[in-house]
């Protein structure tokens, strides 16, 4: 296990089960201080997984922990999230992981208005807006890693004829959002380039199966779309610390472990196997 976060200050949303938590964790391990954003402090009244939770797993690693109950969707709940994880990590946020989404699953021709406002909200115009607010700090030290967490989603469908997969239309609005953040990783990486702050989008090569993601398309989708929580942790936590060079890309998570050479680890940087390996 390395300490390629060793002295750095992290911001991970959604941090309170699935991918933030596992990232998070990760980034602890591997030496930074790490800020835990989300909604849930204690205990959600649907899903496993909470603030609480996450920050017991990251206390032992001996880093400063912060904890941040905040709503990313919430315009003034999101305005203090940034402020809030600087004053409790006691100093600017070096690696900004914006992995808190909303997901509703709703056919085309009857989601509306509001949830489609929601999901713009909390998966477009939240990222920019954290993004927006430690860019000043990163500025100062002339480096810093944005990383945005995406979705294969974000593809357009080829036809006619259309495959819109077994799920069908629900997941048009979220895939959407997510073409959107994409389009704004590659203009903020654009504006910042030559500051020495990196702007980065991952995703899966289909889906991890999250609790959330569990509750909501599980049922739909066979084992097989699937991929480790391991492996998109993998590959965004080695955007987590890129170099300069490769600030702007949008990657898809298993291609870019095979571009780098990466060894797939555990969430606590240890040897793992991926399931259905010896």
């Amino acid at each position: 296990m390395t300490g390629r976060f060793e002295g750095k200050r992290a911001l991970v949303t959604g941090a309170s089960r699935g991918i933030g938590a596992g990232l998070a964790q990760r980034l602890a391990a591997e030496g930074a201080d790490v800020a835990l954003v989300a909604r849930t402090l204690d205990k959600h009244k649907v899903l496993p997984g909470s603030l609480r939770e996450t920050e017991d797993k990251l206390r032992r690693y001996g880093h400063n922990v912060a904890v941040v109950v905040g709503d990313v969707s919430d315009d003034d709940s999101r305005a203090t999230i940034v402020p809030a994880a600087v004053e409790q990590l006691g100093g600017p946020i070096d690696i900004l992981v914006n992995n808190a989404a909303a997901a509703i699953m709703l056919p085309l021709d009857e989601i509306p208005a509001r949830k489609q406002h929601l999901l713009y909200s909390a998966n477009v115009i939240a990222p920019l807006d954290l993004a927006q607010d430690v860019v000043p700090g990163m500025r100062e030290k002339c480096e810093g890693w944005i990383v945005n967490i995406t979705s294969t989603g974000a593809r357009l469908h080829d036809g006619p004829p259309f495959n819109l997969g077994p799920q069908g239309s629900v997941m048009e609005v979220y895939g959407a959002t997510k073409a959107a953040l994409n389009r704004i990783t590659s203009g903020l990486a654009g504006d910042l380039h030559g500051t020495g702050i990196r702007v980065n989008a991952v995703g899966p090569r289909v889906a991890v199966l999250s609790e959330g993601a569990a509750e909501n398309i599980g049922d739909l989708l066979d084992s097989g779309y699937f991929e480790p929580t391991e492996t998109i942790v993998e590959a965004a936590a080695a955007l987590c610390a890129a170099p300069v060079d490769m600030t702007g890309r949008i990657v898809i998570s298993g291609d870019l472990i095979e571009e780098l050479g990466l060894q797939v680890r555990a969430l606590d940087g240890t040897e793992y196997s991926l399931p259905g390996t010896v």
